[in-house]
């Protein structure tokens, strides 16, 4: 039986795109978290070209809720680094983490969508460069697009693309991630001290299923434009919460939560990677595939993730409306959205540098061998998964 998600509209996995790649050229280092090509802008055989697209998906539509709820056009602001950090940190996943060339796409139902909307999105990304820039990671932009779509886009899509060079002699590959390494968890949640603000954990994957879980369905009521008429009406907004309500123990409100900007970690991944240069294993980015995103990368691997950080409030939410702990292993990142695999006598650097930037950290696991093929056990939401 299809899950929640996938009958939402939506896949963790997305399996039907990675084999409508699988033909296409894997690039210079086919087992990285990113795909790299040569250098053909420079010409130089020693370095690397590596470009990643990617933006902030449905998290738009909760901005847009919020925005027609309050009138308030801040709510986008947040949507701008939402599309950088998915490809910055991805990108930093294969040492990337400095000098960035950045475009961006906003598409929008003219008519739903205004100018004060697009200017705070705008303002986001300048936000962002001029803030990263301070910890050594440039970012340059060079240009961008919005376009009317009202006949595509039923509200707001915000997308970014970054493009870098990199010496070949720098790039961690994933594939070499091999038993015996310890996983090192970067939290996703508290507040970071580049941070505005403490940080919901959220990042921007799942955020169809959160939204329909959580939020009331007087928002389907009042904003058809938001659901995608394909979908069983039975399953869309049906939760209890409106976006102005407050939870205990959330410490902010759902909209905030649901908003709360992805976290970056390429400041504290450039340190990491200074220190400890090719002891660097692997990074993996939990986001599409939650804590099973790491089954793409090494080989016979049984990645055992047994001690993860509490689970957030938000993501607690979420599970207590019936959505199972498989589920919301494969959707969310709960509450650890990047990993460093390191060997154990390394752990204490990854971790002492990312209490530096105000990031908990810890070891939440570590790499045995498999004689099936790669394979993840988790323990989330006090019951062990398998993700394979």
């Amino acid at each position: 039986m299809a899950s929640l998600y996938e009958q939402l509209g939506a896949s963790a996995t997305k399996a039907d795109v990675h084999e409508a790649v699988a033909a296409t050229d894997p690039g210079l280092f086919p087992t990285a978290f990113c795909r790299i090509g040569p250098d053909v802008l420079g010409g130089d055989p020693e370095w690397c070209s590596i470009a990643h697209a990617d933006g902030a998906g449905t998290k738009a539509i909760v901005a847009y809720l919020a925005f027609r709820e309050t009138s308030d056009p801040k709510w986008f602001r947040g949507l701008a680094q939402d599309a950088l950090v998915m490809n910055l940190d991805d990108m930093a996943c294969v040492g990337a983490v400095n000098r960035f060339l950045m475009v961006n796409t906003i598409g929008r139902h003219g008519k739903l969508i205004p100018g004060s909307a697009i200017a705070e999105i705008i303002g986001g990304f300048e936000d962002c460069r001029r803030r990263w820039q301070e910890f050594g990671v440039e970012i340059v932009a060079t240009g961008g697009e919005t376009a009317d779509l009202g006949d595509a886009v039923r509200t707001l899509v915000v997308d970014a693309a970054l493009a870098t060079r990199l010496p070949r002699k720098n790039v961690i590959d994933a594939g070499k991630i091999e038993p015996g390494l310890a996983i090192v968890g970067l939290s996703s949640t508290g507040r970071a001290w580049y941070e505005d603000s403490v940080n919901s954990g959220i990042g921007s994957n799942g955020l169809t299923l959160a939204r329909h879980v959580l939020l009331h369905r007087e928002y389907r009521e009042k904003y058809l434009e938001s659901v995608a008429p394909e979908t069983d009406a039975l399953l869309t907004y049906r939760g209890k919460y409106m976006l102005s309500d407050e939870p205990n123990g959330w410490g902010m409100s759902v909209a905030a939560a649901l908003l709360s900007p992805t976290r970056t970690y390429a400041p504290i991944l450039k340190q990491v990677i200074a220190a400890l240069g090719e002891r660097v294993r692997g990074i993996i980015h939990n986001t599409g595939g939650g804590l099973g995103k790491c089954l793409r990368f090494g080989k016979d691997v049984h990645f055992i993730k047994d001690d993860l950080f509490e689970t957030p409030p938000l993501f607690k939410a979420i599970a207590e409306v019936g959505v199972p702990a498989e589920e919301m292993a494969r959707t969310f990142n709960m509450g650890c959205r990047m990993e460093v695999y390191v060997p154990p006598a390394d752990v204490k650097t990854v971790i002492e540098i990312a209490e530096r930037f105000g990031v908990a950290a810890r070891v939440i696991g570590r790499c045995e061998a498999s004689k099936t093929g790669n394979r993840v056990t988790a323990a989330c939401l006090g019951t062990s998964v398998d993700l394979n």
